[in-house]
């Protein structure tokens, strides 16, 4: 699994579709990222009412699809055995493949047994329609249950971290994760450009020491953590060509140690995580 992937929340719309969108902007965009390295497409079905996975299907149309690495999410609501299976087939539908990569569920549902719907996904894999499972919102004992109800690996958990947004660690998910073979990644690394306002000096320093850029920093805390990886909406070619910038090197131990204790106005959302 590619260690940067691009994002598609909010293309198309917000949960639902902007007619007004401008869809060959956002086409565009997908195709641009693609074109300087990435490979990792993320999205969902619940964005934009499923358009956003439209966008990529049309971006995507002319490139060999065994070279990229698609994921998508059933939402909360599907997840129900024939809903899981039918909102699947719906999302292939619209990204014209036949196959994804990954698929998560996109967040839990306490009224739905997680057995059945880790039945469905099981059924998915053995059907041949999805090649990998996961989880996304799932704090670390929902993630263990949901593991007992499944032949197939559950190889990723996405969930809201960054230098500020600590919740991964609270939990004691990261730790789970890197010492139970899962990756976990990290949506809004940089939280939606809000790092990068008032960026501390620590950041400042540590992109003297390493000549990077302040964002470049951000990514590579977190991609240089053992089995962390990381989705960003990435809307401008130059967005996009300068996060690819932040693979390819790791910061040093210390450094990355130092940041985690150091950065400041760490907060803790365990009871609310930001659904996207």
């Amino acid at each position: 699994m590619p260690v940067i992937g691009l994002g598609t929340w909010l293309m198309g719309g917000n949960k639902l579709r902007n007619p007004n969108n401008d869809d060959e902007k956002d086409i565009k965009a997908v195709k641009e990222a693609i074109s300087v390295g990435i490979t990792h497409l993320d999205t969902a079905e619940n964005y934009a009412e499923g358009w956003a996975e439209k966008i990529v299907g049309k971006a995507i149309k002319n490139y060999k699809r065994d070279n990229l690495f698609i994921t998508s999410k059933v939402d909360k609501t599907n997840l129900h055995f024939n809903d899981v299976i039918n909102a699947c087939k719906n999302s292939l539908g619209r990204l014209g493949t036949n196959y994804l990569d990954l698929y998560l569920i996109h967040a839990p549902n306490d009224e739905v047994p997680i057995e059945e719907t880790m039945r469905a996904m099981d059924q998915l894999v053995t059907d041949g329609l999805v090649k990998n499972i996961g989880v996304s919102n799932f704090k670390t004992g929902r993630l263990i249950e949901a593991q007992k109800y499944t032949k197939n690996k559950i190889v990723a958990n996405q969930v809201f971290y960054n230098l500020v947004e600590r919740e991964p660690e609270i939990d004691g998910l990261l730790d789970y994760v890197q010492k139970n073979d899962v990756l976990l990644t990290a949506y809004r690394p940089i939280g939606k450009g809000a790092l990068l306002e008032n960026v501390p000096q620590i950041i400042k320093d540590l992109s003297k020491k390493y000549n990077k850029s302040f964002a470049q920093i951000m990514l590579n805390w977190l991609m240089s953590q053992e089995n962390v990886v990381t989705v960003t909406k990435m809307a401008k070619l130059e967005h996009v060509k300068e996060n690819l910038g932040a693979i390819g090197w790791q910061l040093e131990k210390p450094d990355i140690e130092k940041l985690r204790k150091e950065f400041p106005n760490q907060i803790n959302h365990s009871d609310v995580l930001p659904l996207r």
